[in-house]
């Protein structure tokens, strides 16, 4: 009897949350249907965002809307042909989009990326980091990429924004970075917990939190998986390299937004991390709740803010969240 009930509790708090879900959707999709008006708009065709991994997905479809918006958008891949064919997908729809090859893991890569946008636009406005991976799918929960995982999602973050930051123009509206993280990287998730108290309390702690600190926290889970130590570790039990990755930007975002906080006004970047939902990708096995459109509704929002103020902040569905 108690176990029926315990079930019936448990559906029950599955249909509300999937009722919650549909609520929010529908009031996006009515966000998304008002345009902005013309004193809202800070941005034109001189706006230049970035948009790194976007050949498809999350990606493209960040690219896509940012595109839509009238904004000129350089879509990035690491493989120069399949981001010229995303990017002809865009233009033959009269979008003012622009492609380069870009892999966020390779210093040369990015030194040639870098070279290409200041000899060709002098610099940017917006960086929206969205590249990459997952090697987990549905219930598994291996760490054999763990390295891979943490290299791309948070070390080629972090590679990103450091190299476009001398490039951020100056503005009235202030320059944008975005990094796509999750919730799984949530230092008191309710299933993926840092067990950790003392670094726990460490990286909760925006005014003696570090670069280094946040490069220690990646070293020593590399140091369990290689020895296998990482399930008593403390470190989050469901999709544990990827979640320990956004972990990581989540943590680099505030520090970020500590460190560029004193920057003058004309000068100002702001820094924010959101999580897209479980969108239907490559990168999920194509399950999820969510299409591509409204895992990309964030960023571009965020991008477009009118009054840009927020910084060092983590989002869902256009609402903060707790990191």
């Amino acid at each position: 009897q108690r176990q029926r009930e315990r079930g019936r509790e448990r559906m029950d708090k599955k249909e509300r949350a999937k009722e919650r879900r549909e609520k929010r959707r529908h009031e996006i999709l009515l966000f998304r249907s008002i345009p902005y008006s013309d004193h809202q708009k800070w941005w034109s065709t001189d706006t230049i965002a970035v948009v790194t991994g976007a050949n498809r997905g999350i990606g493209f479809e960040i690219a896509h809307q940012l595109a839509i918006h009238g904004l000129t958008v350089i879509l990035t891949s690491r493989e120069t042909a399949v981001g010229e064919e995303a990017a002809r997908v865009l233009q033959e729809g009269g979008l003012n989009v622009v492609v380069h090859q870009l892999d966020v893991v390779d210093p040369s890569s990015i030194k040639v990326f870098i070279e290409w946008v200041q000899q060709n636009y002098g610099g940017i406005d917006i960086l929206v980091n969205n590249a990459g991976v997952n090697f987990n799918v549905g219930t598994e929960n291996s760490v054999e990429a763990a390295e891979k995982v943490i290299e791309t999602n948070y070390f080629g973050t972090k590679n990103m924004i450091k190299a476009v930051i001398p490039l951020m123009r100056p503005s009235a509206s202030g320059a944008r970075i975005i990094s796509v993280s999750s919730r799984l990287g949530r230092l008191n998730g309710k299933h993926n917990r840092i067990g950790d108290d003392t670094l726990r309390q460490q990286l909760e702690d925006v005014n003696s939190l570090t670069e280094e600190l946040i490069d220690r926290t990646m070293t020593k889970f590399l140091e369990q998986v290689k020895d296998g130590s990482w399930t008593t570790g403390g470190w989050s039990q469901v999709n544990t390299d990827y979640s320990v990755s956004k972990l990581a930007v989540n943590a680099y975002t505030r520090f970020m937004a500590k460190t560029l906080s004193d920057r003058p006004e004309g000068q100002k970047i702001f820094i924010n991390c959101y999580c897209p939902g479980w969108v239907k990708t490559a990168l999920t096995g194509w399950s999820g709740h969510n299409s591509p459109e409204e895992g990309a509704d964030t960023a571009v929002w965020l991008a477009l803010l009118p009054d840009q103020f927020v910084s060092g902040k983590f989002f869902a569905e256009r609402r903060e969240i707790s990191f």
